[in-house]
């Protein structure tokens, strides 16, 4: 390939964004003891109806089609010279039902990867020279994970039953010295985000995925009535054993502005 790919957060992490799958927060009960006798189907359903009031409620959530954000990315890439900074433009658009796109620019190239419901694809370009360009279509197992990365940061936790997922109640623990309550969100056996919610603000404190990829979302940013992050952060441990991480800061989140379908499909050949 003549340009190298730029490897992004899986921004479900966007927590619901991204996960930047967008990422969000939610949490159980007031009332510690009370929570920890509750069934357990119970209370993850106590757990998801405080994640969903924090990010501001069934209605405002419900009425979500489309997030659309822009920002900055920062992180580090190895080159021959060493480890350097990279910093990209980034664009990232999740669309009902299962709709994504997420353009990364920088001075050397253009990284885009988008998903038209069962379909998904990657280009990389030069901006610098239109003819140095390539395209490919990603695999099953690629596209199946981004339709659980849209899912997680357009469904804001609600109806993953209906796709054919679960959610586990995995119990109280302890993150970060604070008490929280982890809820396996499984949309396949290799497709797993665990989410650590605070049972008094509902907020969300940490994602992590079936990789050991950890997410943090920072600040926030409310738009129609809808609380998203203003920072997110993934972490990620290397082989060698050092850590990679990758920030992504928004500027701007627009809701529900509709994409047409060409946003999303197969470039046709020779397009760039």
């Amino acid at each position: 390939m003549g340009v190298k790919f730029l490897r992004l957060p899986r921004v479900s992490s966007l927590s619901p964004l991204i996960t930047m799958q967008h990422r969000p927060a939610p949490l159980l009960t007031f009332l510690m003891f009370f929570v920890l006798v509750l069934p357990g189907h119970a209370r993850v359903e106590d757990t998801l109806r405080q994640a969903r009031a924090h990010l501001g409620g069934d209605a405002a959530l419900d009425r979500v089609e489309s997030v659309w954000f822009t920002g900055t990315l920062t992180t580090t890439e190895d080159t021959a010279e060493g480890v350097r900074p990279v910093t990209a433009e980034l664009e990232i658009i999740f669309q009902r039902p299962s709709y994504q796109r997420i353009v990364a620019t920088t001075e050397a190239r253009v990284e885009t990867t988008a998903l038209d419901d069962y379909e998904g694809w990657q280009q990389v370009r030069d901006p610098n020279n239109p003819t140095n360009w390539q395209m490919t279509l990603l695999s099953v197992e690629q596209v199946k994970r981004l339709r659980a990365n849209t899912w997680e940061n357009l469904a804001f936790f609600r109806g993953i039953e209906r796709r054919g997922g679960r959610i586990d109640d995995l119990g109280m623990v302890q993150v970060d010295g604070r008490q929280a309550h982890k809820l396996a969100f499984v949309h396949a056996p290799d497709i797993i985000f665990y989410r650590y919610f605070d049972p008094r603000s509902g907020r969300l404190l940490l994602t992590e995925t079936e990789a050991a990829g950890r997410i943090r979302e920072e600040g926030e940013i409310m738009v129609n009535g809808v609380r998203f992050p203003a920072k997110v952060i993934t972490s990620n441990t290397l082989p060698d054993g050092s850590e990679r991480t990758v920030t992504v800061t928004f500027n701007k989140i627009e809701v529900n502005r509709k994409f047409p379908p060409q946003t999303f499909a197969v470039p046709a050949l020779g397009s760039r």
